[in-house]
């Protein structure tokens, strides 16, 4: 039987299983179902013990801009001037309202990373 995981014991031992039943061929079975759910509690645990913090509004910027092929001259383009961009990414300059907005919609970066104080 399933239980939460209230400790750094039960975590590693459901990590142990949940790799354990990967590396079967699962159809809808028993197993592929208990994989499921220590799957969700194992992420529970996580979620609480091991957060992972948000990155700051530039840090996801430059993270996006590499991920998606594109060059600072085209954040340039989105941003509106060259020397804006600069003065961004050297944090010498805060993002405004429009700007965040701008680069939600066309990096697809979430607007609760950007609003973030840096």
């Amino acid at each position: 039987m399933l239980k939460p995981i209230k400790s750094n014991r039960q975590y590693e031992s459901s990590l142990a299983r949940i790799y354990a039943l990967m590396q079967k061929d699962l159809k809808a079975t028993a197993e592929s179902d208990e994989l499921e759910v220590l799957s969700i509690l194992v992420k529970q645990y996580e979620r609480e013990h091991y957060p992972v913090p948000k990155p700051t509004p530039l840090e996801a910027i430059k993270f996006r801009l590499e991920q998606m092929g594109m060059s600072e001259a085209e954040l340039s383009e989105i941003l509106g001037h060259r020397s804006r961009k600069s003065e961004i990414l050297s944090g010498k300059r805060k993002l405004n309202l429009g700007m965040i907005r701008k680069l939600s919609e066309q990096l697809n970066i979430p607007a609760d990373v950007l609003i973030q104080a840096y």
